[in-house]
Order: structure tokens, then sequence, then C-alpha cells
């Protein structure tokens, strides 16, 4: 796989997968739901998009060693999430999400959270949601790629 096919496998599964999330939360409700709702959208659009890419770049993953080829686009994507995920958690909207979300996880009705406390609550949702990616988009990738099998045209 050249360079320039990993890059724009990785710019695809990044790309069509935060296109997928954002869709999944909307239909979902999850900007009023609980968790939940956030994870299964995230799931399902790690792995529907990692299947897409991983189909559709499946003739250049085969041509080289599969697993050293999935692992360079799953390596690439995730940092890429990281850079993602970062630039969310220090918007606005992330901060009032991390307080309500750990005053239903911990039963509080305070909101009174120190810093320390949504940074470290932010540092670890993010680095979650990052070791999910790279397990489930590594699975989807392996899949969609065995789903499209070369072509075996004999030469007559």
């Amino acid at each position: 796989m050249k360079f320039s096919d990993v890059i724009v496998a990785t710019v695809s599964l990044v790309l069509f997968g935060l296109l997928l999330n954002g869709f999944l939360l909307v239909a979902f409700g999850s900007l009023s739901a609980s968790s939940t709702s956030d994870t299964l959208a995230s799931i399902i659009s790690f792995l529907v998009a990692s299947l897409v890419v991983g189909h559709v770049f499946a003739l250049k993953i085969q041509d080289e060693s599969r697993i050293k080829a999935i692992g360079v686009v799953v390596v690439l994507s995730a940092f890429a999430l990281l850079i993602f995920t970062s630039i969310w958690m220090a918007t606005p909207f992330a901060y009032n999400w991390e307080q309500d979300f750990l005053n239903s996880m911990f039963n509080r009705t305070t909101k009174s959270w120190s810093h320390y406390d949504l940074n470290a609550y932010a540092a670890l949702a993010g680095s979650i949601e990052v070791i999910m990616g790279i397990v489930i988009s590594f699975i989807g990738l392996y899949a969609g790629s065995m789903l499209r099998k070369p072509s075996t045209k004999t030469k007559e």
C-alpha cells in the first residue's frame, strides 16, 4: 500500500466515521438522552465506516501484509480521532455535558465539580473512545477487506 493510499484510506475512515456518528447522534436523540446512546452511536459508526473503507480499499490492503496495512491505517486514524476528541472536549458545550454526565454517574445534584475532576473525566473519556475506535476499526477493516476477494481471471 502506497503512502497516498494510506492517507486516503485514513481520511475516508475518519470523515465517514465522524459524519455517520453525527447522523446517528441526531437519529438516536442523544443530545438530550443518556450516554448509552452516545456509546452505541460511536460503536455503530466506527464499525460501519471501517467495514466500508475496508471493502473499498480491499485490493490495496491485500497487496501487502494485511495486518501491517490495516495497522497503519488504524494508527493514523486513532491519532486523528485523538485530535478531534481533544478539540471537542475543549468546547464550552462539552463542559456542560461533562458536568451533567458526572452528576448522573455519581447521583449528585450539585454542580460543584472542580476543573481537575472535569479534566480527568475528559481525558478518560477521550482515551476510552480512542481505544474503542482502534479495536473496532481494526476488526471492521479486516472484515471489510475479507469481504472482497481478488478477481481470479485466468489468462487463456
